[in-house]
């Protein structure tokens, strides 16, 4: 008897370690399942609020311009670099559904250099429609790479980069506008030797010319044949 009653014991002691096993495997699952869940619902609504961040661009849309009010694109402007000589370059936006973050402002110079344009290194806000240039302090803090004297495209544009190709409601790279860039030369007064070539000063040096002593010859004896002809009249 005493022997049967140790082997029912054992045996509840197994049904109940096999209950508490049983127990915590299903708070093991049912803990799972409502990270994941939460973890779910996390993910979606990230996803929601990305979705509800970018704009909704109808493909019929057109493509997002820029036009520059500052110069004038019709004919070239020219800038002297010189201290306090500030360019502004001044621009509007058609079309612009998907505003970019930043804009991108270059000067391609002729020679093939490129030019960050503005005082934050050529990158400035994308609402911006202005930035104001001072190429003599660039030139003063850039020697190894000099702003030549010659003509420049201004180029803008946006988060898609200068090559982006035309796409609805997003910015379309802009370079129509030309402009050139000289540095004035020092003055020179008369007395150190400076002469002006169409100055009487340098009138001794087209009389000693050959060419200026036959057209003179010439002139003279057109007018003394011409006063010939009206003496017999």
């Amino acid at each position: 008897m005493l022997a049967k009653r140790q082997n029912n014991g054992n045996g509840n002691n197994g049904n109940g370690g096999g209950q508490q096993q049983t127990s915590s495997q299903t708070g093991t699952a049912s803990q799972q399942s409502q990270t994941a869940t939460q973890t779910g619902t996390q993910t979606q609504s990230n996803s929601t609020s990305i979705t509800n961040a970018m704009p909704t661009i109808p493909q019929s849309a057109p493509a997002g311009l820029l036009t520059v009010t500052q110069p004038p694109q019709q004919s070239t402007s020219y800038f002297k670099i010189a201290p306090s000589q500030y360019i502004t370059f001044g621009w509007n936006f058609s079309y612009i559904i998907a505003t970019p973050t930043h804009l991108t402002v270059s000067a391609v110079c002729e020679n093939g250099n490129t030019y960050p344009v503005g005082p934050t290194n050529g990158i400035i806000p994308g609402t911006a429609t202005s930035v104001v240039w001072d190429p003599y302090s660039y030139q003063t803090a850039n020697p190894n790479l000099p702003l030549a004297q010659a003509e420049y495209n201004l180029r803008i544009w946006g988060d898609q980069g200068p090559d982006a190709p035309r796409a609805p409601g997003y910015l379309t790279p802009n370079s129509g506008l030309t402009f050139a860039l000289y540095t004035p030369q020092p003055y020179t007064p008369i007395s150190s030797g400076w002469q002006c070539a169409g100055c009487s000063g340098a009138l001794s040096q087209y009389i000693s010319h050959p060419a200026f002593a036959g057209i003179v010859a010439t002139l003279l004896v057109m007018f003394l044949s011409g006063s010939a002809l009206l003496r017999r009249l």
